[in-house]
């Protein structure tokens, strides 16, 4: 979920529940003030009552609310001295001008008590209440209706606003998702105001630069390491190579001399396979385009079919989709190869491999030793067959660090007595 959008849907919740705390308040204070006006009216008609009982004495004569708003009984004296005046709420039955019968409505009611040439009586008034569903329902909607606004002006200055002022930050997030090293100089930049996108700006050109630097010395030191190994190297295999051609040795000495030459040839192939695991790592290849991965298979078979021949090992293609992927072709070559070599080496005597291809996968199985590899240790570094010592241990590492580099994914599993291994593209 993109930063603005998270934001605004945090920024909703936390308005849905200040309105709702606010409508709850708002309807507690709105009913005590509406109970305050009411309570004010009854007052004041308390003192009309009793300002006209005095003129017209048939008010006092009023015993029940059947005739009124209010009704008045004698009480002791006793009584009214000791009385205060008390206001509830009740409901009694009214029919309104669109009621087709009398229906209970909520009132509030004043109790209170006056004297009248030396006589004390109870007067009750009442007056109508706003119902409170009503009010409770009007009120909901009015909350609602203000939710909405305030999400749709939201909506709007986030649209307007707010995606003008992250502008500059998407533009440099763009810029660094599709920034590699080692192409040039030219950093990400984004053109803006705001200190803490240029404060941002600034570190990302900072790390930029010495990353820059780092990974054109490390370039430099893989070149190096590259030349100023497999010189000295070569040299070796080509005077071993000399002197077992002019010199007459005995068997053994000869076997010795061959020996030195097999670790020799085993050391130019560690020394080229770590290196080109650097270049992965690093990601020295990105020369990517959309490239056939039946095309790359069918040729590495045809290459190392004189090496199945020479193992007594028989390779079967099943094409069930034309598969392609967009990479470096080097590299998708490099993990094809290498499983397929890695097939054929450790296979048997008259042993099979068979390659399938998939809209989205390829698999290659293969018989061997009857026993599953260990999952945890197979894709790691100079892990290597205890029968076949003479390889560098690195294939499979190679393998899973062109799929890391890609977001691919390879997976091994062992099943009917064939070593499979499975790359997701």
């Amino acid at each position: 979920m993109k930063l603005l959008n998270r934001s605004l849907f945090h920024l909703m919740s936390w308005l849905l529940l200040i309105v709702s705390l606010w409508s709850v308040i708002f309807y507690f204070n709105m009913l005590d003030e509406i109970k305050d006006s009411v309570d004010e009216e009854l007052e004041n008609y308390k003192r009309q009552i009793v300002f006209k009982a005095e003129k017209d004495r048939t008010i006092l004569q009023q015993k029940t609310f059947d005739e009124g708003f209010f009704s008045v009984n004698p009480i002791s004296k006793e009584k009214a001295l000791s009385f205060k005046d008390t206001y509830e709420d009740t409901e009694i039955y009214a029919q309104d001008a669109d009621d087709e019968a009398p229906e209970l409505e909520p009132v509030r009611v004043l109790t209170t008590v006056f004297e009248q040439n030396g006589n004390f009586y109870e007067l009750k008034i009442f007056n109508n209440m706003v119902e409170e569903d009503d009010l409770v329902k009007e009120l909901l909607w009015d909350a609602a209706g203000l939710y909405v606004l305030l999400i749709f002006s939201i909506l709007v200055i986030n649209n307007v606003i707010l995606q003008k002022l992250w502008k500059p930050f998407y533009d440099l997030l763009h810029d660094l998702k599709n920034y590699r090293l080692g192409t040039g100089k030219n950093f990400p930049k984004a053109e803006t105001k705001t200190k803490e996108f240029a404060d941002l700006q600034e570190a990302v050109t900072t790390l930029l630069d010495y990353s820059e630097k780092t990974y054109e010395q490390q370039k430099e030191f893989i070149g190096n390491a590259s030349h100023e190994l497999q010189t000295p190297l070569a040299i070796a295999i080509s005077k071993l190579e000399l002197l077992m051609e002019k010199e007459n040795f005995t068997d053994n000495q000869a076997e010795k001399i061959a020996e030195i030459l097999e670790i020799i040839e085993r050391l130019v192939r560690l020394n080229k396979s770590l290196l080109l695991l650097t270049k992965i790592e690093n990601k020295q290849f990105f020369d990517n385009k959309e490239i056939s991965v039946n095309e790359i298979v069918n040729k590495n078979i045809n290459d190392l079919q004189d090496m199945a021949d020479f193992k007594m090992v028989e390779i079967s293609v099943q094409e069930n989709a034309l598969l392609s992927v967009n990479a470096d072709s080097a590299l998708i070559n490099i993990i094809v190869s290498n499983l397929l070599r890695n097939a054929i080496f450790h296979n048997i005597k008259n042993g099979k491999v068979e390659v399938e291809i998939s809209d989205h996968r390829l698999i290659v199985k293969n018989t061997g030793n009857n026993k599953a590899l260990e999952q945890e240790k197979i894709f790691t570094r100079f892990q290597k067959n205890q029968q076949n010592l003479s390889g560098t241990g690195l294939g499979l590492a190679i393998v899973k660090a062109v799929t890391e580099l890609y977001d691919f994914s390879v997976s091994y599993d062992f099943k009917n007595e064939l070593h499979e291994f499975s790359v997701s593209f």
